[in-house]
């Protein structure tokens, strides 16, 4: 459970998405903030992988099931379920992209937003 912060709403929701990955045992977890990186689509880019697509759709369905009890709020789009070698869950403020291992490491999303601060969290 993610206690809500008096911090900026995108960080708080952040958070919750990160608790979401973690309680399906995500890997390599990375928060991206792009709040200071021109022409940036959102405020956080969530970044994990998986070993299976079973795993990508189960972590997927946990960040949904988390932001909705503590937000009531559902993903303004959501992409990639049927294959689920990469959903992306966006949120507006927060874009969750959950990768199979290989997927993630061929689009090397972290580094097309190089400039962007990068923070890891622990798998659960």
């Amino acid at each position: 459970m993610v206690k809500k912060k008096t911090e900026n709403l995108s960080t708080y929701l952040s958070e919750i998405a990160i608790y979401g990955i973690q309680e399906k045992k995500g890997n390599e977890i990375v928060r991206l903030d792009l709040r200071e990186v021109n022409s940036s689509v959102s405020d956080f880019f969530i970044v994990c992988n998986a070993d299976s697509s079973t795993q990508v759709k189960a972590i997927a369905n946990s960040v949904e099931d988390e932001m909705y009890k503590q937000t009531k709020t559902n993903p303004v789009h959501k992409e990639g379920l049927e294959n689920a070698e990469w959903v992306i869950l966006d949120y507006f403020d927060i874009v969750v992209h959950i990768f199979k291992t290989e997927k993630r490491d061929f689009f090397g999303l972290e580094d097309l937003w190089g400039d962007a601060e990068a923070i890891s969290f622990k798998s659960a």
